[in-house]
């Protein structure tokens, strides 16, 4: 570009009466050109370092967006693997409660056995010992029904001469005795 003005600036010289045509002036477009050159310079060295320093700081968030990002995808597969796996160990747990809840029906079936047993024993041993009870209060009723009939018997009939007789029997054994 500088080669274009300076060309420019070399014809312009050899023919001196445009160069200086009022309202064209070539000085103000050398003052624009230097101008714009001087800029395009010191924007270049200022905005470079800092386009260079926005790259760097770019480049640096993409790459722990991409970190972050495979952190995310690897957790995500995690639950996913743990996701899939849910299912067998639903499977696991339900046969497992299954199973335990066999064993305690079976627990509770032993259970009610014995208790079972138990209460069986325990009824035979308290019917037998009613019975043993039963059985020595009827004894004891048919001596006492025994002890009155025979009561009843002997005052029908007994007589007092047996009574007498019985009286002096008892009195000459018991004189003999002592």
């Amino acid at each position: 570009m500088l080669l274009i003005v300076f060309t420019f600036i070399a014809f312009t010289l050899e023919e001196e009466h445009w160069w200086n045509y009022p309202g064209f002036e070539l000085w103000k477009f050398i003052n624009l050109a230097v101008f714009i050159g001087f800029m395009i310079f010191l924007l270049k060295r200022r905005t470079g370092e800092a386009f260079r320093t926005r790259r760097e700081n770019i480049k640096r968030d993409l790459a722990r967006a991409r970190e972050e990002r495979d952190a995310a995808l690897a957790k995500l597969k995690e639950v996913e693997d743990r996701l899939s796996r849910l299912d067998t160990e639903v499977a696991a747990i339900r046969e497992q409660q299954v199973q335990e809840a066999a064993e305690e029906r079976e627990r509770i079936a032993k259970s009610t056995e014995t208790e079972v047993a138990k209460l069986s024993e325990q009824a035979t041993r308290e019917i037998e010992s009613a019975g043993k009870v039963a059985k020595h209060e009827l004894r004891r009723f048919a001596a006492e029904q025994s002890v009155r009939m025979a009561e009843q018997i002997i005052r029908r009939e007994m007589k007092p001469e047996d009574d007498q007789r019985l009286i002096t029997q008892n009195i000459e054994e018991l004189g003999g005795a002592a």
